[in-house]
């Protein structure tokens, strides 16, 4: 399956879905992108560099060492933020990074009346079939 396939059924599958993207943060670039409405393209460029600040920003990488040396965790290069859930006004943002390769993230948009449980699930639950999309 390619990485819009992909995209495309994880749009199809969490509930009220507007957008879903996938980033390496690594690189800083939107690797693929499926949404409802077109966006130009210097908002879609600030999806990826917000996701890498979000995850790999000066602050929280500063948390994750604090945590390792606190807890005695040698530095692997894990990282111990795997999800953040943004709520706007009108939208439930959810980035999660993936299991075997931490620098890219799964990004679902969905309008803010979306049960966040099943947004929760169903992320998840297409995380894996996205990665391997993105890896092949």
């Amino acid at each position: 399956m390619s990485l819009d396939d992909a995209l495309t059924v994880v749009r199809s599958a969490v509930p009220e879905c507007v957008a879903v993207g996938f980033v390496d943060m690594k690189t800083g670039m939107l690797l693929g992108v499926k949404t409802v409405d077109s966006h130009p393209q210097e908002v879609l460029d600030l999806v990826a560099a917000a996701t890498g600040e979000l995850f790999q920003g000066p602050n929280v990488s500063a948390i994750e060492q604090t945590f390792k040396r606190i807890r005695g965790v040698k530095d692997d290069g894990h990282h111990f933020f795997q999800e953040i859930i943004i709520m706007s006004d009108n939208l439930i943002h959810v980035f999660q990074r993936c299991k075997r390769n931490e620098d890219m993230v799964l990004t679902v948009v969905c309008r803010i009346s979306a049960n966040l449980g099943m947004v929760l699930s169903k992320s998840r639950a297409n995380l894996e079939q996205v990665e391997k999309a993105a890896a092949a």
